[in-house]
């Protein structure tokens, strides 16, 4: 009996060893990513890449956007290894790209076709020549309102409105009884948050966050009149809470129609425009950025794009996952998913030149434009020693950024006010660069 046992033993013992073999083998990448639409989308689709890749296997961490940075931040500077892939954007890239904390992106296959993605967000995502992230989707912002209550007011958006245009609609556009709101803004904490779109009325308005010399500038005039502006302007026309509004609540607010208007993200035009997702889906209108006193630094740059560390075990694994996730391939399967209108916007100049991206998306040379007139290298009116249309590129930002966020989150909220706000923040970036050194 023994010898005819022998053969089954070892064929039993090879599958054990062919199966243990795979098992080392099947690279698992931990992907850290926000909860934007865009992401839930990818994660959706995900499983179309391991299927054409079975010895990868995607494990997500989805988190709010201000988590992700904070985890993200924390999880590169230790080298803690803890994500193989990471969603972070035109602020961070070039810097830890500079410190050699992300593998630089050679090499990638040839029908990626790295010439079709659009030189402002390649430019955006490099550092001294090198590539470090690839873009996801690249934003700019924008404009958007209800054309149906600007005709039942009589009114008319300009495609180039001013703030104070904006502002007279939205008192006139204001419906409280009825829950319509005459804008929705940006009022949650978050140097990536509320403070986003607060430096762009600051650059419209002539204000900057510095001057050459590193002096913090939030107390000067500029500063004073367009935080007193948004200020006011929520509070009178916006809808109740607005201090606890991100990009997220309110898109949410303008898809369900309890916006008059919305000025953020250029990214949103593709959900507002979607009649799956958005219930005012043939009524939205869209218009530039509005402007004050110069249109310089009124529209912001912004990509979200993926990135792997240094730390990453998964080096290759990795970067195939990247490379499918932002190829001309993966914006087909999203309008397959969901629709032209819905792919991932600003990343390929393939996708504006598609006849069914034209049709579905009628904003989509406007974005385009906006993306490629953003100028991060000289953002405001006055000479600064920075870059960064909605932020300051350096890595001292992310912190005295929220923390002035918070300040004027409090003065939406009607706990202190304009004054107090920015007297705190100034003291707040002041301290920050002057211990950084940035202040000779």
């Amino acid at each position: 009996m023994k010898p005819t046992c022998k053969p089954v033993l070892n064929v039993f013992g090879a599958a054990a060893l062919a199966f243990a073999a795979f098992s080392a083998h099947a690279a698992t990448v931990t992907i850290a990513t926000l909860n934007n639409p865009d992401m839930i989308e990818l994660k959706k689709l995900s499983p179309e890449f391991e299927k054409a890749n079975p010895d990868i296997k995607l494990n997500w961490v989805i988190l709010e956007e201000n988590v992700l940075r904070q985890r993200a931040t924390t999880d590169i500077t230790t080298g803690s290894g803890q994500f193989d892939v990471m969603t972070i954007g035109a602020y961070e890239t070039p810097q830890w790209g500079k410190r050699g904390w992300l593998t630089p992106l050679t090499g990638l296959p040839a029908d990626y076709d790295l010439n079709d993605v659009v030189k402002t967000a390649r430019d955006g995502l490099s550092y001294n020549g090198s590539l470090y992230a690839l873009p996801f989707y690249v934003e700019s912002s924008m404009t958007y309102y209800r054309k149906d209550l600007f005709a039942a007011k009589g009114l008319k958006m300009p495609d180039n409105p001013t703030y104070d245009q904006i502002a007279q609609f939205a008192d006139k556009l204001t419906d409280k009884a009825n829950g319509v709101y005459g804008i929705c803004l940006r009022g949650k904490a978050g140097w990536g948050e509320n403070m986003a779109y607060a430096t762009t009325v600051v650059n419209t308005f002539g204000g900057r966050w510095f001057d050459e010399k590193w002096n913090a500038q939030l107390t000067t005039p500029e500063w004073k009149k367009a935080i007193t502006f948004y200020v006011d302007l929520l509070k009178k026309d916006g809808p109740p809470g607005a201090s606890s509004n991100g990009f997220n609540e309110n898109l949410t607010l303008m898809s369900s129609g309890k916006c008059g208007m919305w000025i953020d993200a250029t990214v949103a035009a593709g959900m507002l425009y979607n009649k799956q997702q958005s219930q005012i889906a043939d009524k939205v209108g869209f218009a530039a950025a509005p402007t004050a006193v110069t249109p310089k630094g009124s529209h912001w740059l912004w990509a979200w794009a993926l990135a792997i560390p240094k730390s990453s075990k998964q080096t290759d694994a990795a970067k195939k996952f990247i490379t499918w996730a932002t190829s001309k391939q993966y914006i087909e399967l999203v309008a397959k998913d969901e629709g032209w209108a819905s792919v991932p916007p600003g990343t390929r100049q393939s996708t504006y030149a598609r006849p069914e991206y034209k049709q579905a998306a009628p904003f989509g040379d406007f974005v385009l434009k906006a993306i490629e007139t953003a100028d991060p290298d000289h953002p405001p009116l006055k000479p600064v020693p920075y870059t960064g249309v909605q932020f300051v590129g350096i890595p001292e930002f992310q912190s005295f950024g929220t923390v002035v966020g918070q300040s004027i989150s409090g003065a939406v909220a009607g706990q202190m006010t304009v004054d107090q706000a920015l007297a705190a923040g100034n003291a707040t970036a002041d301290r920050a660069v002057k211990q950084a050194g940035y202040q000779k």
